[in-house]
């Protein structure tokens, strides 16, 4: 049951474009690109030749890229 529910909440969930993220991210196109060659970049489905980007992916990347002060 609930692997279905992942997989609806999936199914209607927006694809972002490379531009898309490098605009919400602040980060470069250039860079997101690096990124999925090094494997280090934001997760991402690829479709064909096209690359895009799920927005709870994004947000997990930058939640986990997070640093806050210290104590």
């Amino acid at each position: 049951m609930q692997n279905t529910q992942i997989q609806q909440s999936s199914i209607n969930e927006r694809l972002l474009t490379q531009a898309q993220v490098a605009q919400i991210t602040g980060m470069s196109s250039a860079w997101l690109e690096m990124a999925r060659f090094k494997g280090t970049g934001i997760p991402y489905v690829k479709i064909g030749r096209s690359v895009r980007y799920r927005q709870q992916d994004i947000e997990k990347f930058i939640s986990d890229h997070y640093v806050g002060t210290g104590i």
